[in-house]
């Protein structure tokens, strides 16, 4: 068998390469079928998939113009930011408000009158409690062996500790003569409501007598450093309210006020309250573009490119899909039809300024303004209500989105179709091996009887040459 060879010794013929030619010859047109249907159909898997990418964006948009509460967001200026600074929230009205700050809330500050040698003073043993108006309290145990520093920690870190924080400090003695420490209270919160007070239990008997634990009893506190609790004070249109902080949420609804200093004698501040037509603005500006851009991918998709060689060169990977055309006319639709759940005359995108001429969206903002400061429920409606543009366009976008909808089908009939052409042409590729190998075992076989035939003769003819 030594005679077979890629080109054979018999025939002279390359017999790997006749046969590889004529395997392919047989499988080869299947193949080119398999791989043309397998390029349609991932090129419309992949349109698509740009499909739904673009109906989620736009979904997205839509879901801001479709909560009510942009058309009740407000926004605040102040006459002075540094006196009263207003934010604007949920439930905010429109108003104009005068007001002067006449008191800043305050949280108390405490120090010891006892003077320390250091950090590292003993203290005494005992109970140190601190407690609100409110009953509120916490307490810390010291011994004999507990040192100021030590003091301070415990106060810091006891777990039910929410009214004070404790410091030390390293001033000049009251002789003017050397360093000393002193203990620092510090009400975590400011107003009259959280004022404390320092009571003691010494373990030396005496709680107030200003030695040991009961150095730090309110009584002993130094009077002339001592920061009194106050509450913020202020007057709208001459109305006073008092609260406990200078953040101040529930004088104005929906409105927070920051007070940062005092109001000169009788010169209040303005504060106004108004529509944020700049946010409204820009939601509905934002849906614009979106729209545009949907529809612009939508007809790229679908669009013919104009060959003539029947190639398909140039066509949107989706043309001549229905569900295409279906969504393209569904969502112009949603966006030129009355909207029945408004009473209002403002009932349509169109009456509030927003146009779509040749598949384009556009908004005319002068008109939107005139009507969001004449009717802003009707803009509200049209948007929002039961059958809002944004409502409806929701509902379609979510139908067409949803596990199941038509893109959804179209997808996983295409994903099957791929598979079965995978498998077809694994198939192909089978037979195409099965024919090559059938050929060379039958070309190989008349290789080697050729090769005999040759042989013979040969030698034939050396006899006949040799008589």
């Amino acid at each position: 068998m030594g005679i077979v060879s890629s080109v054979g010794l018999g025939s002279g013929i390359d017999i790997q390469d006749l046969v590889s030619k004529l395997s392919k010859a047989e499988s080869q047109p299947a193949l080119n079928a398999i791989s043309r249907k397998k390029t349609i159909a991932d090129t419309r898997l992949s349109g698509l998939g740009t499909l739904k990418s673009a109906l989620s964006d736009f979904q997205n948009v839509i879901a801001k113009l479709k909560d009510s509460n942009l058309f009740k967001t407000y926004k605040s200026t102040s006459a002075d930011e540094s006196i009263v600074k207003a934010t604007a929230g949920l439930g905010s009205v429109a108003g104009s408000y005068s007001i002067e700050v006449t008191q800043l809330a305050k949280a108390q500050k405490s120090v010891t009158a006892a003077e320390f040698t250091n950090a590292s003073e003993l203290v005494g043993g005992g109970t140190l409690t601190i407690g609100i108006p409110s009953g509120a309290s916490f307490s810390v145990e010291t011994t004999g062996a507990t040192t100021l520093q030590g003091l301070r920690d415990a106060i810091n870190s006891a777990s039910d500790n929410s009214l004070v924080t404790a410091s030390i400090i390293n001033v000049d003695n009251q002789a003017g003569t050397g360093t000393i420490s002193k203990l620092v209270l510090t009400a975590k919160n400011t107003g009259t409501e959280n004022a404390f007070t320092v009571s003691v239990a010494d373990d030396d008997g005496n709680n107030y007598d200003g030695l040991g634990l009961s150095r730090f009893a309110s009584l002993n506190f130094d009077s002339s450093a001592e920061v009194e609790a106050t509450d913020a004070k202020i007057k709208v249109d001459g109305q006073v309210a008092t609260r406990s902080s200078n953040k101040i949420s529930d004088v104005l609804p929906g409105v927070t006020l920051e007070l940062g200093k005092l109001t000169e004698a009788d010169q209040p501040i303005a504060v106004e309250i108004g529509l944020d037509n700049e946010a409204i603005n820009k939601v509905i500006n934002d849906f614009v573009t979106a729209y545009n851009k949907l529809s612009t991918t939508a007809q790229s998709l679908g669009k013919y490119g104009g060959s003539t060689d029947g190639s398909g060169s140039g066509n949107g990977p989706l043309i001549g899909n229905s569900t295409l055309r279906y969504i393209s006319s569904q969502l112009r639709q949603n966006a030129t039809d009355v909207v029945s759940s408004t009473t209002s005359k403002f009932n349509s995108l169109a009456m509030l300024g927003i146009s779509i001429k040749d598949g384009t969206m556009s908004l005319d903002s002068s008109k939107l303004n005139e009507v969001l400061s004449t009717d802003l429920q009707a803009v509200n409606d049209v948007f929002t209500s039961v059958d809002g543009v944004a409502t409806r366009m929701n509902e379609s976008v979510s139908n067409f989105l949803q596990s199941g909808g038509p893109l959804d089908t179209q997808q996983s009939s295409l994903k099957k179709q791929l598979s079965a052409l995978e498998s077809r042409k694994l198939n192909i590729q089978e037979r195409q091996s099965n024919i090559e190998a059938m050929l060379l075992k039958q070309f190989t076989a008349m290789d080697i009887s050729v090769g005999s035939f040759k042989s013979t003769g040969d030698f034939l003819s050396n006899w006949i040459n040799n008589l």
